[in-house]
């Protein structure tokens, strides 16, 4: 008698995958191991502790290679891939991303790394403080050495990586290309006038900047927020006070945040504006199957500031604006 046939489908007691059951035929014993509990990205604006755990993952796909460690650090362009329903979209991460952090994304590595065990190094390897891992870079030397004769010697691999970001950020280029980034991956060109290649790459670092640390980029000061001196920063579901009006959101029974600019909800991501995304994923739900309560708040209570979901909002919001601002002043590109 196989596993299939006898094992339980309470997912309140455990969620049975190919790759557990595997285990279980075995008789594999499984352990806790605390440093597998690593910080991740599980929607956009959204950190989740995930337990990083190769027997106790569906499938972590080709992640191992981009976080080995957490010593190891990384930063991935998120793109959302062939056939994702909700447009084109691309996000930046430095955490361990859930499959849907996009829509079935893909991604590209500043880094990947390889184990130094069976890994004969280069020159130009990286293995700081002996580390078990070889950091390769995820930028070729092709589109390098190409890059330098177009752009000049001074073109780093850092500056193409943030230059792919700030291009995929073009509103001409995903206009043009709507229904091609449907079916395929992204392709870009290298632009003809040097001016240009600096003006993408330069904007790709800061919008990553933005994306990157937007826990810690202040409030808008156009906004105003009424309540929050009375210290209650629990939320159970915020929400506007009618279906349009988007300049007000109702954070919890004691707080309102007001003149939100319109221009903020202008910034999408993977279908919804990064506004909304706050708004929909901090709030307290209870999973069908399992039962499990997710609550965001215990969040706010493990980084020790129960101001953090209203914080996290108000920066959101000053995000949002910002990025706006970044995609308007990108160069106007002709794909004639």
């Amino acid at each position: 008698m196989k596993a299939k046939d006898f094992i339980s489908n309470d997912e309140r007691k455990i969620k049975w995958v190919e790759n557990l059951i595997k285990s279980f035929e075995k008789n594999t014993e499984l352990k806790f191991i605390s440093s597998d509990v690593v910080n991740a990205n599980y929607r956009p604006f959204l950190k989740q502790k995930y337990y990083y755990s190769k027997p106790l993952n569906w499938s972590r796909y080709l992640q191992p290679q981009l976080f080995p460690s957490e010593k190891e650090a990384n930063i991935l362009i998120c793109v959302s891939g062939v056939g994702a329903n909700k447009g084109f979209s691309v996000l930046l991460t430095e955490l361990v991303p859930n499959y849907h952090f996009l829509d079935t994304m893909q991604t590209y590595p500043l880094y990947y790394y390889e184990e130094s065990k069976k890994q004969s190094r280069s020159l130009f390897d990286t293995n700081e403080g002996n580390s078990e891992y070889i950091r390769r870079d995820g930028v070729s030397d092709f589109i390098l050495e190409r890059s330098k004769k177009q752009f000049g010697k001074n073109v780093s691999k850092e500056d193409i990586f943030y230059y792919v970001y700030g291009f995929l950020h073009s509103p001409e280029y995903r206009t043009m290309f709507a229904n091609d980034l449907k079916k395929m991956l992204p392709r870009l060109p290298l632009v003809d006038d040097v001016r240009d290649f600096w003006k993408f790459s330069k904007a790709g670092r800061e919008l990553a900047g933005l994306h990157l640390n937007y826990e810690t980029v202040p409030a808008y000061e156009g906004v105003t927020v009424k309540g929050a001196d009375n210290g209650f920063y629990k939320v159970e579901k915020m929400r506007f006070p009618k279906k349009d009006q988007k300049d007000t959101i109702i954070f919890n029974s004691k707080i309102i945040i007001e003149n939100i600019p319109e221009k903020a909800y202008e910034y999408v991501v993977n279908g919804k504006s990064a506004i909304e995304w706050i708004m929909e994923r901090y709030q307290i739900t209870t999973h069908k199957e399992s039962g499990i309560k997710n609550d965001p708040n215990d969040w706010a209570d493990e980084v020790g500031n129960p101001r953090y979901i209203l914080d996290l909002l108000l920066s959101v919001i000053n995000v949002s604006i910002k990025t706006v601002d970044i995609l308007k002043s990108l160069p106007k590109i002709s794909f004639a």
